[in-house]
């Protein structure tokens, strides 16, 4: 199959391709070595390409992406940056590789492309004022010890007036396309979506690809066909109304934090705020969404227990037509899920009011980039007199699904919001979880965190209630 796409400012177009050949493959077989293959499973940042894609408000912007992770074939009619791409063609440095060098930030090299790519793109990014942690939050180094590669990103200067990729910037990039190739499609509405069924019956649902191009790159899996879903209009939604907030499935992490922060409902989403930085890192996030996180069904993922504290339903969408599950209602078993053949999550809804204190916590090896041991997110309404009028308990890692202690939460019901309240639900908190031994954390030490982090949530809502 041929795709065309923008590299470096040059429309070109390739193929044949096979649908699993992915942009970092193809950029080092092409000659442009400056990406590397340090996981090749989004962890490290080597392969840090930027994709040019439209902005909220009107523009565009440069997201920083994981090229392992990116198959050729979704990048038809994108542009894409590399590091090859971030200096002028007359060979000028960008102010962010010289700050790089002048502050010593590299010293083997082997990551320093992918630095440069993320810094560039927060070089760039709309309303930037200051140095944000989170530009290189994807990207590791082992040599230089952060310190000289954080002084270049507190250095970077406003974007000079008539910065050619600055103008570049002030339009937004044409949306994305509707792709039909024999073993791959990106369909743009639900019509074409079925249609793509229909031609591709064995293929598999593709969303941001995060967790599937892992299994690819690393088990060497084969997919038949791949559709994907990242440019399905009804996927896409996202509305803000009395009795709920719904998201679409197939809005990227990064644009749904961007539209709760816009929607100006950031602080009554608090549970997906906390989570965010926690997902992962920004490079994943920039390609990751909410449905591909459920509907892998995962018992370790990010998103199941935030959501399932915050009461969610998700409206799942076939040929046949379309119906609404609660969450809690949605992982039958491990990697298992009610969804039928053919159909997939077309949106998260939030019902309102949302509880008034919301806590997520990942208990992992490392704070950041990493997979949780335990997550567990808690949800709580009290009474004027301080009683528990609503408590939602849910976790991960700690059964073959995500779950939720709902014995603990009916018990919990009417009680005063004391410690011996607390200490009288542990019981129902061991009984609900599962957990197994594994490289991340033995059985019992897993059941006892789930405890724990819910004496953990009572000692910080007891100090929110002053």
């Amino acid at each position: 199959m041929a795709v065309s796409f923008v590299l470096n400012g040059q429309k070109i177009s390739v193929g044949p391709l096979d649908h699993h050949t992915t942009l970092l493959a193809w950029l080092r077989a092409r000659g442009l070595t400056g990406s590397k293959e340090g996981c090749a499973e989004g962890e490290c940042g080597a392969c840090a390409v930027a994709l040019l894609r439209p902005d909220a408000g009107g523009g565009a912007r440069l997201d920083p992406v994981n090229g392992c992770l990116l198959p050729v074939v979704a990048l038809a009619g994108q542009s894409v940056v590399t590091v090859e791409g971030i200096a002028e063609p007359s060979g000028v440095l960008h102010p962010v590789q010289r700050l790089m060098a002048e502050a010593g930030g590299s010293q083997c090299g082997y990551c320093t492309p992918g630095f440069v790519v993320s810094l560039a793109c927060e070089y760039y990014r709309p309303g930037r004022a200051g140095y944000d942690p989170e530009a290189i939050s994807g990207n590791l180094c082992r040599c230089t010890g952060y310190r000289p590669i954080v002084d270049a990103a507190r250095a970077l200067p406003p974007v000079p007036a008539g910065d050619p990729r600055a103008r570049q910037l002030a339009a937004a990039p044409p949306a994305l396309a509707a792709v039909v190739e024999p073993r791959f499609a990106r369909p743009t509405d639900l019509a074409s979506l079925w249609a793509a069924c229909a031609r591709l019956p064995d293929a598999a649902f593709m969303a941001g690809g995060t967790d599937q191009m892992v299994y690819v790159n690393q088990r060497d899996q084969r997919f038949p066909a791949l559709i994907a879903l990242e440019a399905v209009a009804e996927l896409r939604g996202f509305e803000t109304g009395p009795g709920q907030i719904s998201i679409g499935a197939a809005l990227t992490l990064a644009e749904v934090e961007d539209r709760l922060a816009r929607a100006g409902v950031a602080a009554e989403t608090g549970m997906l705020h906390q989570l965010f930085p926690l997902f992962s890192s920004r490079l994943i996030r920039n390609r990751a969404t909410l449905g591909g996180n459920l509907a892998t069904a995962s018992p370790i993922g990010d998103a199941p227990p935030a959501l399932l504290a915050l009461d969610a339903e998700v409206t799942l969408v076939g040929a046949a037509g379309a119906r609404r599950v609660a969450l809690a209602d949605f992982f039958v078993d491990y990697r298992r899920t009610v969804l039928a053949r053919g159909e997939v999550i077309a949106a998260v809804h939030l019902p309102r009011p949302l509880p008034a204190v919301q806590r997520f916590y990942k208990v992992s090896k490392r704070v950041l980039d990493d997979i949780s041991t335990v997550a567990g997110a808690f949800a709580l309404d009290l009474t004027p007199e301080g009683r528990v009028a609503r408590l939602r308990i849910a976790f991960g890692g700690v059964a073959p699904t995500p779950l939720r202690a709902r014995a603990a939460e009916a018990r919990a019901t009417g009680l005063p919001w004391t410690r011996e309240t607390v200490t009288a639900l542990l019981p129902e908190i061991d009984a609900a979880v599962r957990p197994i031994d594994d490289h991340r954390g033995s059985a019992a030490y897993r059941r006892r965190i789930a405890g724990r982090l819910l004496e953990k949530f009572w000692v910080e809502s007891a100090g929110a209630r002053g």
